[in-house]
């Protein structure tokens, strides 16, 4: 076989397993919960230091790949991505997990950095529409088996499994990628700006660990605070590095293209709002309805059904019909599928989920193929890579500020309404702090066998309207989150933008997959 269908092959590995990580994790969550005696803060960090450092080293690793070798960068990466996968596996606290789950997001930066520039590379021509389809086939295929994978496997070995299985994919990719895949590299390519890296990076995490810490005090603590003004101060510290540099990592000029900044905000949008709430629904699902990890990952498979069955037409629509006339719609559709999840009650079943979920997926099956567009299709070739790089980046530190955000929102409205809902019950209302924990740590199965029988029915129906309540808020919260990304980027995604023929490049549209 030709060394250019081995890269396709090795390619593909990588991506399934980088991707897979990313939706089988979620339905695992509540194991790991209970098998580490892990809290809801701990929850949040273990999808958010993967998402954390993918965001915060992306363009860099793209940069070392272009200076050093994208092979060796691709390789380096799955090797990093694969030993971080055993570390989490082997974890025996959730400070360990966090941190292995943040050595998978730096391989999974190098390997997300590299993979598509490995494929343009090897391919030309009509090849390259063929290799970018099965790629994006791969990127389909991964998401939409995760959620039932992961559900086997943690319900039928183990929550460490999803980690285990990774090992072999990577080595088969390794083994082929060092073998197979021929070497490349950008003559002129620029070393990476380290001092924009430090600043993003740390302006990142400290916004991340204040909205997870307003989880745990409040929106008002002063450590709360302190971390948000710290972050504001990186973040302006970034920008200045970012104008006055030589090699940016982040071109600031790009940002006065409108229909750059309307991809941003979209895939912004999209990760904020109905990804971020995967985790929530997950903790509903197993936590409160009692649901196994399979139970769990088989329903969800509504939402991968829908981004499968709309993917493929907006692929083929990208060509023939304006970008922002797919993005818009298929946000609206987001925010009306999280609007139609809202309205649980205590007594809901999970039937009750299933118009949003259906609706919810069809909108992002139609903002996912062309949205890559939105970044590649408005640059020349050559800046192409950071542009794609800054799109993928911003998805990320949607998934991360969106969990923490919306987790803090989550756990102040069930507090408050474990208040008023225990108000009149005195033997359990000084107890509202301890109850909203282990709420939210998953054990209040524990904490109902160890109350007074007399309560227990009371206690029993708060804990499900506190959790219910809280959900629905922060459902609407992401509704509006998408609506707003869909008006915004209605309005600043423009066909004038575009270089002539971008939008319906093979290649633009499978790396929005």
């Amino acid at each position: 076989m030709d060394k250019k269908w081995w890269t396709l092959v090795a390619v593909s590995f990588g991506t399934f397993m980088l991707l897979l990580d990313v939706t089988i994790v979620n339905v695992a969550l509540p194991a790991i919960q209970s098998s580490l005696g892990a809290t809801f803060s701990d929850l949040q960090w273990v999808v958010d230091a993967y998402a954390l450092t993918l965001a915060a080293l992306l363009l860099t690793a793209g940069s070392l790949a272009d200076l050093y070798g994208r092979r060796l960068v691709f390789v380096i990466g799955v090797a990093l991505f694969t030993a971080g996968s055993l570390l989490c596996g082997f974890a025996t606290d959730p400070l360990f997990l966090i941190l292995s789950r943040g050595a998978q997001g730096i391989g999974g930066a190098a390997m997300f950095a590299t993979s598509l520039a490995l494929l343009a590379q090897a391919f030309r021509g009509k090849e390259r529409g063929v290799a970018f389809g099965v790629w994006g086939a791969v990127t389909g295929v991964a998401v939409a088996v995760g959620p039932v994978l992961g559900g086997v496997i943690t319900s039928g070995l183990s929550w460490r499994w999803i980690f285990f299985v990774n090992a072999p994919v990577g080595a088969v990719a390794i083994v082929i990628a060092a073998m197979k895949v021929q070497e490349s590299r950008e003559r002129s390519a620029r070393r990476p700006d380290w001092a924009g890296f430090v600043l993003f990076t740390g302006a990142l995490a400290t916004l991340v660990y204040g909205l997870i810490r307003a989880s745990e005090r409040s929106w008002t603590d002063l450590g709360v605070l302190i971390c948000f003004g710290v972050a504001f101060g990186l973040f302006v510290a970034f920008l200045i590095a970012e104008r006055t540099g030589n090699h940016p990592m982040f071109d600031l000029s790009l940002f006065r293209v409108p229909t750059f900044v309307g991809g941003l905000v979209a895939a912004f949008g999209l990760s904020a709002s109905l990804f971020a709430l995967l985790l929530y629904i997950v903790l509903y699902f197993q936590d409160l309805l009692g649901y196994s990890p399979l139970q769990t990952g088989v329903r969800l498979v509504i939402i991968s059904g829908g981004i499968l069955v709309t993917s493929a037409a907006a692929g083929r629509l990208t060509a023939r019909v304006p970008i922002r006339l797919l993005i818009g719609p298929g946000l609206v559709l987001v925010g009306l599928g999280l609007v139609l999840m809202s309205g649980l009650d205590a007594r809901s079943s999970w039937t009750a989920l299933i118009p949003g979920f259906i609706v919810g997926g069809l909108g992002t099956g139609l903002v996912n193929p062309p949205l890559a567009s939105t970044a590649v299709g408005v640059v020349e070739p050559q800046r192409a890579g950071m542009a794609s790089g800054i799109n993928s980046t911003f998805r990320q530190v949607g998934i991360a500020t969106g969990i923490a955000a919306l987790g803090s929102i989550f756990a102040t409205k069930e507090h408050s309404d474990l208040q008023s809902n225990l108000a009149s019950v005195p033997s359990l209302a000084h107890r509202v702090p301890e109850i909203a924990t282990a709420l939210r740590n998953g054990s209040a199965a524990t904490l109902l066998r160890q109350v007074p029988p007399a309560v227990r029915p009371r206690l029993e129906l708060a804990l499900r309207s506190s959790f219910t309540d809280g959900l629905n808020e922060i459902l609407l919260i992401g509704a509006a989150i998408a609506f707003a990304a869909a008006v915004a980027s209605f309005f600043l995604i423009r066909n004038k933008d575009f270089a002539a023929g971008s939008q319906g490049d093979p290649g633009t549209v499978a790396a929005a997959a």
